[in-house]
């Protein structure tokens, strides 16, 4: 504002000068409107894709803010709102989940609204599907008979067999997720879709399984049946891990090929390695010169360490974790930083 006043009264005083005023304040913006001008301008890119190509545009420039919104579907912008509450600001990225349980499989439509209205607000648009065990029952709950169970060798073996019992049943649960899919896709929302996460994790039915014939197989199924059988073309492929001690290696035995992801996310949970540079290197790597993410985590990086790990395209806190993990100036210091993007600093769809 100060700029404006001084801008004025100079002008009056020696019109002849204002050329060499206005080209001393474009070179000395700050860093917060600079940040502005790079993620406002226009984006053409590699992709379809207008927030894929906008990823590709940031990489290596800012880090979008976002947060996932977990139970309950009944009020799927929980986390969000209480990220803008606490700093005046809203994440550039919206996440929700189709869940598991009755009461939240029964509000998959308001979640799904929920979306749309996050895309109309020039968001970027990230839903995750904690699934049931297809060789057990839908709903189901945070527990060994549903999405902490397990399936033997056999039934995994089924699950991939075109035609099995198991097969058929989880091609029967991707039609549910489908029909909610294609709703976005009939409103033009552009969805980064992060099913069977954390595919190195085993403590999830369909994570844990190394080798081509193991959890990136059923990936590999997963994408092929919604994006060919079910045409869902506005879907943007996120393949995500965990950061364990075997990353190098998991980054390699469980990456289902480029062909078959457009992102690539790490989640980081283990804080005594924190965002380590190893895990970043990892990860740029892997990335095959595609975006790359922090798909989850409950400790905030800092603007410090995105400044020196640029190519995180965003970072998603997990919802309550991300209050009990981090103090609430952090949490300030964080979503204002000049290098972290926030909603009102997007340019829209």
């Amino acid at each position: 504002m100060w700029q404006q006043y001084l801008f004025l009264d100079i002008m009056k005083v020696n019109p002849c000068f204002t050329i060499l005023l206005c080209l001393s304040l474009s070179v000395s913006l700050s860093s917060a409107q600079q940040k502005v001008k790079t993620v406002r301008q226009a984006v053409k890119g590699p992709t379809r894709f207008k927030s894929l190509n906008y990823l590709y545009e940031i990489s290596g420039k800012g880090t979008i803010a976002g947060i996932h919104n977990r139970e309950p579907n009944a009020t799927p912008a929980a986390w969000t709102d209480e990220v803008n509450k606490t700093t005046g600001k809203f994440p550039g990225l919206w996440s929700g989940d189709f869940l598991f349980q009755a009461e939240n499989i029964a509000n998959r439509q308001k979640m799904i609204d929920e979306a749309a209205v996050q895309w109309k607000k020039g968001a970027i648009v990230n839903i995750m599907w904690h699934a049931c065990n297809p060789a057990l029952e839908q709903p189901c709950g945070w527990d060994k008979q549903g999405v902490l169970s397990k399936l033997s060798n056999a039934q995994w073996e089924e699950l991939l067999t075109d035609g099995s019992k198991i097969n058929l049943r989880w091609k029967d649960m991707m039609d549910e997720v489908a029909g909610y899919l294609q709703q976005l896709k009939d409103q033009k929302v552009e969805v980064l879709f992060r099913p069977l996460h954390e595919m190195n994790q085993g403590v999830f039915w369909w994570g844990g399984r190394p080798g081509k014939t193991g959890t990136l197989k059923l990936y590999q199924l997963t994408h092929d049946y919604l994006t060919k059988k079910k045409g869902l073309d506005n879907l943007i492929w996120v393949w995500d891990i965990q950061d364990f001690g075997t990353l190098a290696n998991d980054a390699v035995v469980y990456n289902p090929g480029t062909d078959y992801w457009d992102v690539a996310a790490l989640d980081i949970y283990d804080d005594k390695s924190g965002f380590s540079q190893q895990k970043y290197d990892i990860m740029v790597k892997a990335g095959s010169n595609k975006p790359i993410a922090i798909g989850e985590c409950q400790k905030y990086p800092t603007a410090e360490i995105l400044a020196k790990q640029p190519k995180w395209t965003f970072f998603m806190g997990w919802s309550e974790l991300v209050f009990s993990h981090n103090t609430i100036p952090e949490i300030n210091t964080l979503i204002h930083a000049p290098n972290v993007i926030t909603l009102d600093q997007m340019k829209g769809w």
